[in-house]
């Protein structure tokens, strides 16, 4: 059995139909009205595959990585309009090695990797090629959003100039000498805009992974993927 039908099925199993309302109720919490966010669709494909690129490079961040990985390959679970189709894009396809030594092989090189609809930017050593592809693939793109550190990559491209951003707690005063031409927000898992967003450290990029998918899939289809991934978070979000 392939995972998606795996997905499904243990979906079933679970009694995966969630009503309609927001997915952090199935956190045990209803979103205080300062942190409602507006529904900002995002509209599937016409194929029905979402694209995802990960941008990695040396010392990229498991979690950073993983965390969204996880939440946007489950959202199988929900079914409906979409799937989420992920790869990886680097410099090179020469294997790269990220925090606490975890290997991995890039799938694309910046070069000839595919149009993605959604660009995540996990921390990691970005070089000037990066930067450049992030910003060129964001053109065509839904979303580019960053996990932790990765804040300082996706500000590098300019495409947060003029707004407000976070990034992992521990960088917070260098981010905000480092780009004053961003407004820094503390202490929210993410902050968004229509076409950006920025999570904050490490576990906050699931957030807004499953933020991203309730853009493509509505409220059930991100508390379906919360649930299957029995994934509680207690913190707030932000509007941008």
């Amino acid at each position: 059995m392939d995972r998606r039908h795996f997905l499904a099925a243990s979906a079933l199993a679970a009694g995966a139909a969630v009503p309609a309302g927001a997915w952090a109720l199935t956190r045990g919490e209803a979103p205080a009205h300062e942190d409602a966010l507006p529904e900002r669709p995002l509209h599937v494909p016409p194929d029905g595959l979402v694209r995802v690129a990960f941008a990695i490079g040396e010392g990229v961040n498991v979690i950073d990585t993983a965390g969204p990985w996880e939440a946007f390959q489950d959202a199988a679970v929900y079914g409906g309009p979409a799937q989420f189709e992920l790869f990886t894009v680097s410099g090179s396809t020469d294997r790269v090695e990220g925090s606490g030594g975890f290997v991995m092989t890039p799938q694309h090189r910046y070069a000839d990797a595919p149009q993605p609809n959604v660009v995540v930017v996990p921390a990691h050593n970005a070089g000037e090629d990066a930067i450049t592809w992030i910003r060129s693939a964001a053109k065509k793109a839904d979303l580019v959003m960053s996990v932790c550190t990765g804040a300082f990559v996706l500000a590098e491209t300019g495409l947060l100039d003029g707004k407000t951003a976070t990034t992992h707690h521990g960088s917070w005063d260098d981010f905000e000498a480092s780009f004053p031409q961003i407004q820094l927000v503390r202490g929210k898992r993410f902050v968004e805009h229509e076409h950006v967003a920025t999570a904050g450290g490490l576990t906050s990029g699931i957030d807004l992974a499953l933020r991203v998918i309730e853009r493509y899939l509505g409220n059930a289809g991100a508390a379906a993927t919360a649930r299957y991934m029995e994934y509680a978070s207690r913190s707030g979000q932000a509007i941008a």
